[in-house]
């Protein structure tokens, strides 16, 4: 089985910002596009019930003639989506091994901004589990394993402390970079180059100015508010619309840091790169992790990107893969 170790990128692909720039590339989205279909996957939206009237829109997808051996619910990282190069590529990679896929969209993320009136933030997490229950529900799932991205992984680490409460039948987690104490990598993006900054906040800016548009009469917020840098919009979020009094508070509320995960019972798997620009290493090395929980740090891979080649070839959707198929052995 593949191992943190294994990933020895080219010398050309050891520089952490060219592995991040590669991770979220076109080119990855078009590659994983093309190993949907050459894995002859199927695929359909679903609508799922978050609770309190909140919809979620996801994508199932199978192998028509395949008996699965469970369900893989794959969740991606802040303003990525369902379509992001990671989420098709470890999907078909996935359905390649014999399982079904449900890649979820979180509250406006994709093209999904029209089904919630309410902006998305981070400790939505009640809507997440809630929808994978009614996933779970709709399609008969008996074994559940779930894999994140970043704060997917920050996602999938804390569901697994609610399955159990919720009723899902879940085996196995696999994170990816997962985001561990927000306050610390917002202090690390400050310091990081420019471009992670101008890259989240413009993909954020264009996320909120969608929903004034969709709903004008609820989201007044002016020009000039888009324009903050990344802490300053997360304070306006966090207390404008997610009901915090601080932007400290808020990054509290949804912190896997030091002992947060103790009873977490659900086995799991953590990938993280030494050299990841966006979430510092030192947040991994300072963790306290239950038994159950085995985290593995490679040296190079920057944020969640581990490309291997100028192809856009992933290791960490092989990693993943790995990791979610030997929890569910075939029949």
């Amino acid at each position: 089985m593949l191992t943190a170790a294994d990933f020895q990128p080219p010398r050309l692909l050891r520089n952490p910002h060219l592995q991040s720039v590669l991770g979220s590339s076109a080119l990855r989205r078009h590659r994983g596009l093309r190993a949907l279909a050459a894995v002859g996957a199927q695929s359909r939206e679903l609508i799922l019930d978050g609770g309190n009237g909140v919809r979620l829109q996801g994508w199932h997808s199978r192998v028509p003639g395949m008996a699965p051996r469970g369900m893989a619910l794959l969740l991606h990282g802040w303003e990525g989506s369902a379509e992001s190069g990671y989420m098709r590529m470890t999907a078909a990679r996935l359905l390649a091994c014999g399982f079904e896929v449900f890649r979820l969209n979180f509250r406006d993320h994709g093209d999904t901004h029209h089904l919630n009136e309410d902006l998305f933030h981070s400790n939505r997490l009640d809507e997440v589990v809630h929808a994978a229950a009614d996933m779970v529900a709709r399609l008969g799932v008996r074994d559940l394993v779930v894999a994140g991205y970043s704060l997917g992984g920050n996602h999938a680490l804390r569901l697994g402390l609610r399955a159990a409460l919720a009723g899902l039948p879940l085996r196995h987690i696999a994170a990816v970079c997962p985001l561990v104490d927000p306050s610390r990598t917002m202090e690390h993006m400050e310091r990081a180059p420019q471009f992670y900054d101008w890259y989240f906040r413009r993909k954020w800016r264009s996320s909120l100015l969608r929903k004034r548009e969709l709903f004008p009469e609820r989201f007044g917020y002016d020009d000039a508010t888009l324009q903050l840098d990344l802490r300053g919009l997360m304070g306006w979020l966090a207390q404008r619309h997610a009901g915090f009094g601080s932007v400290e508070a808020y990054f509290d509320s949804y912190s896997i840091a030091g002992q947060r995960l103790a009873a977490l019972e659900v086995p799991s798997d953590i990938l993280m790169s030494r050299d990841d620009p966006v979430i510092p290493f030192e947040d991994f090395e300072h963790w306290q992790l239950p038994p159950r929980v085995r985290l593995e740090v490679a040296s190079w891979g920057g944020h969640c990107a581990f490309v291997e080649n100028l192809h856009g070839d992933g290791f960490a959707e092989r990693w993943v893969a790995e990791r979610l198929c030997a929890a569910l052995p075939a029949d």
